[in-house]
């Protein structure tokens, strides 16, 4: 059943009294411009549906349109139409239509005349929140959808960027199983429920990330997609979330009633508040990329062609891999996405937003979206993934990929050179790693350990992608061995290494996050990886049912010193500035990568703490990568054992694995010794 509507709107053509009724206003505009860049750019910053001071205004970019038709409805599917409103040709080449009503609860379509023919009826691509499945916008008035106490709303103290630790989430994955413990599974709210406990008693959900240490939640996508049909039963429906819709509406199955276009932003906001409540900031994985539909887009419905990119010859171009790619090199795209990120950090308080496929953009469009949001609050954290799928009539230049990272200084890029020097490459299912013994990846590890800078102890020609640094400072470089993409880091060993007992796995899976988490740069980890999540060996399971892709709590109590040692590791490095350096010079100065290794997947290195302001003086670290112990020359005077590559503990382990004048390294371990 659909609930009622909350009021009862009783509209009538003699209350919605248009700002332009005069002889001049015109319903029809007679154009012909010759190309894309003779489209006049609209200026201002009011498109969409703005409810103002009791008023509601219509405004809509479609500078070749001849004619466009406003549709009011009373609920967001159905055929109760209130009205039809021929829209008036303005400024700039905008439509607009002004009433002196709050249409608040209000749901609205457009649909454009090209060439004596009407395009099909659709959503604002400016609209806040919409219907059912996203085919019609709705007017909301903002003020109405703030939780209790939303203007308290307070973000986590943030020092430095450096001091982030990212964990990446899906809102289904972390409450699905019977597991969790959580009520509101699959839900915005789910996220936030407090006090959850799976059966063996441990914390699930929030307090579990919260008592994990991690300093930001990055959420897969959540706004409007296509792919989930909300009116239907959403238990046997899964995605990732992909394939935009409505940018600016959040994703209606994640919400208590996707009717209603009000509860999703209500409830998107007590997710984003019950997060800060915690100490734990907030990051949208944002797809401005591409569409989810192509043709059929309300992007390419209200102008045709101009939002997405064409060879010479006419025809789409697919970057994306996934039928179409947005243009955001062309006025308009690029202002729609500046300003729908800076709506979602406004209204929505969000601390950072991740780039899907962000090549497919240009630096220009990244740079003025990071100039944006870094003036609404410095310490917004912007990333994402400096490549393409797949060719693009971008020109290499002007793509904002990883090699370019240095002309985008407020960004930062996901490392695939320290990604699969580490557990092997990422398609290649069968190629082990560093951590799985495989020889050749040393440089290309000690490159992600100095943060993709520049450094005098790297040989940056035996680097896996990269042959020079890519990174201005450590802040641009994300470190991370797993995400939802792929493998999760536990079947990737698996797939690998299928020889491996499970405690060996186990150990490279420690050594592998161990890595990336006493790394110079921004740490990333895929939520569950803490404990060993699986998904069965299935590598791509964007659309997999909940069966493949939750996470199943009672794995935590099964390997719970796995997550105990994830636990204390982050809180090492949360514990001590050695592992988070600002700036390159430090990096150079105070990291010494150690020349005098005798084996293949060993690497040592040492950090100067104590230049650092660190309460540890010097930090001798050790990775071994091969399936047995290897000895290592080292005086132990003065120095305590931290990491042995199965605890941690910063007071010191009683363990003795010294012999001598030489360290003794388990197979597939770190060893951290501390002055």
């Amino acid at each position: 059943m659909r609930p009622p509507l909350s009021i009862v709107l009783i509209i009538t053509t003699s209350l919605l009294i248009s700002a332009c009724c005069n002889t001049k206003c015109k319903t029809v505009r007679e154009v012909n411009y010759q190309s894309f860049s003779d489209y006049p750019v609209y200026e201002g910053n009011d498109l969409g549906a703005i409810v103002k001071s009791g008023k509601t205004c219509f405004k809509l970019w479609a500078p070749e349109a001849k004619e466009v038709k406003l549709r009011l409805y009373k609920t967001g599917d159905g055929d109760k139409l209130i009205q039809t409103i021929s829209m008036v040709a303005s400024e700039q080449g905008t439509w607009s239509y002004h009433t002196n009503e709050n249409l608040h609860g209000v749901y609205y379509t457009y649909q454009t005349l090209y060439n004596d023919q009407w395009n099909d009826e659709v959503a604002d691509i400016y609209a806040r929140t919409s219907g059912v499945n996203g085919h019609r916008g709705m007017v909301v008035d903002l003020n109405k959808t703030n939780p209790k106490n939303w203007e308290d709303d307070q973000k986590p103290a943030l020092t430095n960027i450096n001091d982030i630790i990212l964990y990446e989430l899906h809102v289904r994955d972390i409450s699905s199983h019977n597991s969790s413990g959580i009520t509101d599974k699959g839900k915005f709210t789910g996220l936030v429920e407090e006090g959850t406990k799976s059966p063996d008693g441990l914390f699930t959900g929030l307090d579990h990330i919260k008592d994990l240490g991690v300093t930001h939640v990055h959420i897969l996508p959540a706004f409007d997609f296509h792919s989930v049909d909300e009116a239907g039963d959403l238990d046997s429906q899964f995605n990732w979330g992909y394939d935009p819709v409505n940018y600016n509406a959040p994703e209606g199955s994640y919400a208590s009633d996707p009717y209603n276009g009000e509860v999703r932003i209500q409830e998107f906001k007590q997710m984003v508040q019950g997060f800060h409540k915690a100490g734990i900031r907030v990051v949208m994985d944002v797809v401005y990329n591409h569409t989810g539909p192509g043709e059929n887009s309300t992007f390419n419905q209200l102008v045709p062609d101009y939002y997405y990119r064409q060879w010479e010859d006419g025809k789409w171009s697919n970057a994306s891999a996934c039928g179409n790619e947005t243009a955001s090199d062309r006025a308009m795209m690029r202002k729609f996405m500046i300003e729908s990120v800076a709506y979602w950090a406004n209204e929505y308080h969000i601390d950072g937003f991740r780039f899907d496929l962000m090549g497919i953009h240009d630096i220009e469009t990244m740079n003025q979206i990071t100039d944006t949001l870094k003036a609404i609050d410095p310490s917004i954290f912007i990333y994402g993934e400096g490549w393409t799928a797949t060719d693009s009539p971008l020109k290499e230049k002007d793509r904002a990929l990883k090699a370019h990272a240095k002309q985008m200084p407020d960004l930062a890029v996901f490392s695939d050179d320290m990604r699969d020097a580490i557990k092997g490459h990422w398609s290649d299912y069968k190629e082990k790693g560093f951590v799985s013994g495989k020889k050749g990846f040393e440089e290309s590890v000690k490159y992600g350990i100095v943060g993709s800078v520049q450094h005098p102890d790297i040989d940056y020609s035996k680097v896996n992608y990269s042959k020079e640094p890519w990174a201005n400072t450590p802040s641009q470089a994300i470190n991370y061995v797993s995400c939802h993409d792929n493998h999760t880091l536990y079947d990737k060993l698996h797939e690998s290494n299928p020889n491996a007992t499970e405690e060996q796995i186990m150990a490279m899976h420690r050594l592998a996050n161990t890595i990336v988490l006493t790394s110079q740069g921004i740490p990333f980890l895929h939520a569950g990886v803490e404990f060993g999540r699986t998904k069965f060996g299935v590598e791509n399971s964007y659309n997999a049912p909940d069966s493949i892709n939750q996470i199943r709590w009672g794995l935590k109590a099964i390997n719970h010193s796995q997550y105990v040692y994830y636990r204390n590791l982050i809180q090492m490095r949360k514990n001590h500035p050695s592992f988070r350096m600002s700036s390159t010079k430090d990096i150079q100065d105070y990291i010494k990568i150690r020349s005098d290794i005798k084996y293949d997947n060993v690497i040592a290195y040492n950090i100067a703490g104590e230049q650092l302001g660190d309460e540890w003086e010097d930090i001798f670290i050790v990775f071994n990568g091969k399936s047995k112990s290897v000895t290592y020359p080292f005086n132990g005077d003065g120095y305590k054992l931290i990491c042995d590559g199965r605890d941690i503990d910063e007071d010191g382990l009683p363990v003795d694995i010294t012999k001598g004048k030489k360290l003794i390294v388990p197979p597939h371990s770190a060893i951290i010794m501390v002055k």
